[in-house]
């Protein structure tokens, strides 16, 4: 079991959920647009918030959301040690820096104190993409060992002033190096593990990149938070993390959808009844799973362990309950069979 830190309310570790993070794309000195967003993050069931602090007027900014804001909100901090003591002081949560271009040890020292004071918990933030030049110099690349080593090295100097309250992450673009600098490191060391892969493209590539770096680590009992980043709107962030959680079977409660490939005996518009379902269902709470399947000759059997499921036909088409046929319908009773019989459950 790792270590566990609080981040405002949220315990990351020790056994805690894996808690699902995000960080807002609006300007940090834009107090109302920001809070807007974390209202939209709070609903979509985002637990934690960071945002960019990058100058004085931010961390300003930071101040202002902080007093208001819904979520624990954690300070991204790069360059400018000054930033990180100003949004400790105006209410961060945590903070996360990068204390290899923070600046000298005085520097981390000082962010280390005001921490320690406040009692608020830093994360390493090791990104594949600025390494130490010591390092690439040793790898030749990105590595997993470079990002493992230069985490360890960051860990050491905030142990030298006394410092444990920490997460970390190691990141990277490329998915099978993220996954084995995370491995390789819950092997060494029990810190808590944020967990995701960096600057992942398009929105659809970035979820599958994600779905397999954070569901193989997931899969292997390892990570206690986790961001998906994405080039999209963030509240589309926590949509997916939720998603790849629940597939990893570590998120109970809400629908699981299950529908069948389309093949030459659907004589329905399966996709389109598919689309209807998802967003019909997609705010409720309901620990069940649905079955939307295209034909009645194999729909049943595959459906057998769903709650509820329909199955259509030529024309027509079957409610079922636990894989037994409830009701034959006419195609377009379909759905308002199914969410009747949803809303009794």
């Amino acid at each position: 079991m790792t270590r566990q830190i609080l981040v405002g309310n949220v315990p990351i570790g020790g056994g805690a959920p894996v808690s699902i993070q995000s960080m807002l794309n609006t300007k940090t000195t834009d107090v109302a647009g920001s809070l807007h967003q974390l209202e939209q993050l709070k609903a979509a069931g985002c637990q934690i918030a960071r945002l960019a602090v990058p100058n004085q007027e931010a961390a300003k900014g930071f101040k202002e959301i902080a007093a208001q804001s819904p979520l624990p909100l954690v300070a991204d901090i790069h360059f400018d040690y000054k930033l990180a003591i100003l949004a400790v002081e105006g209410g961060a949560a945590k903070i996360r820096i990068n204390p290899g271009n923070i600046g000298g040890e005085d520097r981390v020292q000082a962010v280390v104190e005001v921490c320690k004071e406040k009692h608020i918990p830093i994360r390493i933030g090791v990104n594949g993409g600025s390494l130490d030049k010591k390092l690439l110099e040793k790898y030749g690349h990105p590595t997993a060992k470079a990002l493992v080593e230069s985490a360890f090295s960051h860990l050491a100097l905030l142990e030298k002033y006394g410092f444990y309250d920490t997460c970390v992450s190691m990141k990277s673009s490329t998915v099978p190096t993220m996954v084995e600098a995370c491995r390789l490191f819950r092997a060494q060391c029990d810190y808590p593990l944020h967990i995701g892969v960096t600057e992942t493209g398009p929105e659809q590539m970035g979820m599958i990149k994600s779905a397999v770096g954070i569901g193989a680590l997931l899969l292997g009992g390892i990570g206690d938070t986790l961001r998906v980043s994405l080039t999209a709107d963030p509240v589309h962030e926590v949509i997916a993390a939720k998603q790849i959680l629940k597939a990893a079977g570590l998120r109970p409660g809400g629908v699981n959808i299950i529908s069948c490939p389309t093949c030459g005996r659907t004589n329905i518009d399966l996709i389109g009844l598919v689309n209807q379902v998802d967003e019909a269902l997609q705010n409720c709470e309901k620990d069940i799973t649905v079955a939307v399947m295209g034909c009645v000759v194999n729909g049943p059997g595959e459906a057998r362990e769903a709650d509820v499921g329909i199955a259509g036909g030529d024309g027509c088409g079957a409610l079922f309950v636990k894989g037994e046929l409830k009701e034959k319908l006419p195609y377009d009773q379909l759905l308002p069979a199914l969410f009747a019989y949803i809303d009794q459950l």
